[in-house]
């Protein structure tokens, strides 16, 4: 009896693991049907001919990705869709014709690609080679692993100025409070990263830039797995720096850090220079690593 329970397990696990595939419990994936807009300003009428191109090119990618098997197609997010495709195609000139891509994580409500891709050609293979190509970046962006957790606490200021104004000090704080938010949008909106709500976990710390790495500890206990410190430089009324510093919230480890060099601008322009440090010092070194992929 007992030997035929154990044949009767491994044969049902057999049956399992060869079930087709629309047995298998897969990933929901809405796909709206591509805007298409041709700004080229050719003599010729080729609305006709772009729809049925749309069409074949919208066709081929809900097929690809419906054979990729992992995926289902769904008609929209409230039929169980985890992820929503969408997207554009512009021509803009005979030769020359531009995509844009964005895959939405619909439960987290983020971006897990955001791209835009030009093409040559405006005939069918053309359009044939396109959705190759760009099915092939959609079913990579799907299969992208989770968002790091990263805890962006509050940027500080160090006011090294001789005459540092007491009156100024809600000014400061309004403008810091930009400047965070600022990263926090960028960093969140790039795909890499969902933000956690840091709260006033930090408030005890004092300053986190004069603490040896605390951040680290009070990020991991927060559940993140990295964390940010920032700080701006007041060197003068016209003048400041910009700096920021990733930690692994697990070891401490510092995974990167950037500065802004010295800078020109009143206290209005630190959000318009954080943001712009960090897209080009960190959000832009993980793109460059994700195309090299």
């Amino acid at each position: 009896m007992h030997r035929s329970r154990l044949i009767l397990s491994a044969l049902l696990l057999f049956v399992l693991s060869h079930l087709p595939v629309h047995a298998q419990a897969l990933i929901g994936v809405a796909l709206d049907d591509f805007s298409y807009t041709d700004t080229s300003g050719e003599p010729t009428n080729q609305t006709a001919a772009h729809e049925r191109r749309l069409a074949a090119f919208m066709a081929a990618l809900r097929r690809d990705i419906g054979e990729a098997g992992r995926y289902r197609l769904v008609p929209s997010a409230q039929d169980g869709a985890a992820f929503k495709i969408i997207g554009g195609i512009q021509k803009t000139s005979t030769l020359v014709q531009w995509a844009k891509v964005a895959v939405i994580d619909v439960s987290a409500k983020q971006l897990v690609m955001d791209k835009l891709y030009s093409f040559r050609g405006d005939s069918d293979e053309a359009w044939e080679r396109a959705e190759i190509f760009l099915s092939r970046e959609i079913m990579a962006a799907l299969g992208t692993q989770a968002p790091v957790a990263l805890a962006v606490f509050d940027f500080e200021l160090e006011d090294v100025t001789a005459a540092s104004a007491g009156a100024s000090a809600a000014s400061d704080a309004s403008h810091l409070a930009e400047v965070t938010g600022g990263v926090r949008e960028a960093l969140g909106q790039s795909g890499h990263y969902r933000i956690v709500d840091v709260g006033e976990a930090a408030a005890k710390a004092g300053a986190l830039r004069d603490c040896g790495g605390c951040e680290a500890v009070i990020a991991q206990k927060l559940g993140a797995d990295q964390s940010l410190i920032g700080v701006v430089r007041r060197v003068s009324r016209t003048e400041y720096t910009i700096g920021f510093q990733l930690r692994d919230a697990r070891t401490g480890m510092v995974l990167a850090r950037g500065d802004s060099g010295l800078r020109l601008g009143a206290d209005y322009s630190w959000k318009r220079g954080a943001v712009r440090l960090v897209q080009e010092r960190l959000i832009e070194s993980l793109q460059a690593t994700d195309a090299r992929k």
